[in-house]
């Protein structure tokens, strides 16, 4: 990135049920509209997680509707409504190994923030 926070983030990981979900409820909880924020997962799981929803919703937020979704849910990537998002942070290395081959369509730039599913 060049300096700038980003305005936009896509967190990605291998389900779309437990990490990637949560982290985007926790920024939406901390930045509201000003920041566009969503969730996939590489493989999407059939719902989230019980136990994500629970603890997010101790905290504030509602992740209990989330529905998980794969990348191809941005495609085509060219006609994406707002763009490509500013970053797109995988927490889990088979995410990451796919955006970063989705740079600059889907992201702009990507990195690897190393998160393990609970036990």
């Amino acid at each position: 990135m060049d300096g700038q926070p980003p305005t936009s983030v896509l967190f990605a990981c291998t389900h779309n049920i437990i990490r990637s979900p949560m982290a985007a409820a926790l920024v939406r909880l901390r930045f509201g509209p000003l920041m566009r924020t969503d969730s996939v997962g590489l493989r999407p799981g059939e719902e989230v997680s019980y136990m994500a929803a629970f603890v997010m919703d101790e905290l504030g937020a509602d992740i209990s509707k989330h529905r998980p979704k794969g990348f191809e849910h941005f495609e085509p990537f060219d006609e994406m409504e707002d763009g490509p998002f500013d970053l797109i942070v995988s927490l889990s290395p088979e995410a990451h190994h796919r955006a970063l081959n989705l740079v600059p369509v889907l992201g702009r730039a990507a990195e690897y923030w190393p998160t393990f599913d609970p036990p």
